[in-house]
């Protein structure tokens, strides 16, 4: 694993168990939408990671599929994304917002960097297979 990863998933990670350790220690009321927000983070990475992937494999097609895929993207992902934050995040307590947020992003960039690592454990092998 390279050096600037290692460094993203080790201070990622410190800030999600620092801050869901002081909402149970303290029993703070937040400790709840932390933990959904961590599994919301997870969501998010693993479904960015997957239109990265259906992104590559763009490459050869007919601009009219690419145009199509973009359209299909932007049409499930902007009424999305003016939900999360009109009804979600703003409907919040003013308190909730922040350590949700931080939580939230802090578990995309955990959650990207592990899936990579773990993608690359999966396709190094499998490469390996193939080729023998």
């Amino acid at each position: 694993m390279q050096k600037k990863a290692k460094i993203m998933m080790m201070s990622s990670l410190a800030v999600i168990v620092a801050m869901m350790a002081k909402a149970f220690i303290v029993d703070e009321a937040v400790k709840g939408y932390l933990v959904v927000f961590f599994f919301v983070g997870a969501g998010l990475a693993a479904l960015r990671l997957f239109i990265n992937g259906m992104i590559r494999k763009m490459k050869g097609k007919h601009i009219g599929v690419k145009i199509g895929f973009f359209a299909a993207l932007l049409s499930v992902g902007l009424p999305f994304q003016n939900w999360f934050r009109t009804d979600v995040l703003l409907a919040m307590s003013h308190s909730f917002i922040v350590p949700s947020i931080v939580v939230l992003v802090a578990s995309v960039v955990l959650m990207t960097v592990v899936y990579g690592v773990v993608y690359e454990r999966v396709r190094i092998p499998y490469l390996e297979e193939k080729q023998a």
